[in-house]
């Protein structure tokens, strides 16, 4: 396993903790939506798992309609308030275009401060410590999702201590026995089966794994059948009752959760780094994939 595969992706890995707390003290949340307003919140790949997250804890928490889209799909006459476009490079395409052309309010939350997409949108939130070098994104997507976390009035103060302790934990202590698996299903119920995506994005982007991600009750309903000796169930956050005792039936190992979700996350991206690096892969110059999709 050679240290020089991954390296940009393995040193943002450990910057989360200290780039969520800077986040929650100093970056300015006045431009997102307010208590009560409707909101879209618009994202590709990654970033739309972020908004997937996102939508969910701010309707579910009262703070008004929230609605995950991704550009192409996006329906913005549905009378929403605001228009929150997530893009860590602030060149993808689709996004550019949707801001261009809609008429509401519209707020990026973007890596780089002089990107196309900065320059389309009414207010930007500029996560310029966050951005990254590495293809794969971790820290970028965690932040964001710290910045509009923070802005519905969670706590993350366990999630950034939880993120540092996984962070400093050796390899060998958070994959006993799960390195060497066939397959990777990932759950999450709520908000946390959006970071249940993103885990399964991270891996088949960094080590072309075969992973899937469910909602935790709907993985009963069919899905449950492709586990087995050999492959690997795991929960970002508690299972429902009941559940793990079916898994542990069907013979797979089960990994539950019972950290902040998003310090989860972390240790997913390092999971994610070890599993590449084991297949000789450099996540940092993911198969087909480049920073941005720019459409000429």
């Amino acid at each position: 396993m050679s240290s020089d595969l991954g390296r940009h992706m393995a040193a943002e890995i450990t910057t989360q903790p200290e780039l969520w707390e800077a986040a929650v003290r100093n970056v300015d949340r006045s431009a997102l939506p307010t208590s009560g307003s409707a909101a879209a919140v618009i994202g590709c790949g990654t970033s739309f798992n972020m908004s997937m997250a996102w939508a969910d804890l701010r309707e579910r928490s009262g703070h008004g309609r929230t609605d995950a889209w991704t550009p192409t799909d996006a329906l913005l006459d549905r009378g929403y308030d605001t228009v929150v476009v997530i893009s860590r490079s602030g060149t993808t395409t689709e996004a550019v275009e949707l801001v261009e052309q809609t008429s509401l309010p519209t707020v990026a939350i973007v890596g780089v401060e002089d990107s196309p997409l900065a320059t389309a949108a009414d207010e930007v939130i500029l996560l310029e410590d966050a951005d990254e070098e590495s293809v794969v994104q971790t820290r970028f997507a965690t932040t964001t999702l710290a910045v509009l976390r923070t802005h519905i009035g969670h706590d993350l103060t366990a999630a950034i201590e939880q993120a540092a302790k996984i962070i400093a934990a050796p390899s060998e202590d958070l994959f006993d026995g799960i390195l060497h698996v066939e397959q990777v299903t990932f759950l999450g119920q709520k908000w946390v089966y959006a970071l249940a995506e993103e885990a399964g994005l991270k891996l088949r982007e960094s080590a072309q794994f075969w992973t899937e991600a469910y909602r935790s009750l709907e993985y009963r309903h069919g899905p449950i059948s492709i586990a087995s000796p050999g492959r690997l169930v795991w929960s970002l956050d508690r299972l429902p009752d009941g559940l793990a005792d079916d898994i542990h039936r069907t013979g797979a190992t089960l990994v539950e959760s019972l950290r902040d979700p998003m310090a989860e996350l972390v240790a997913v991206h390092r999971y994610a780094l070890a599993i590449a690096r084991n297949r000789g892969l450099d996540p940092d110059k993911p198969r087909s994939l480049t920073r941005s999709v720019i459409l000429r």
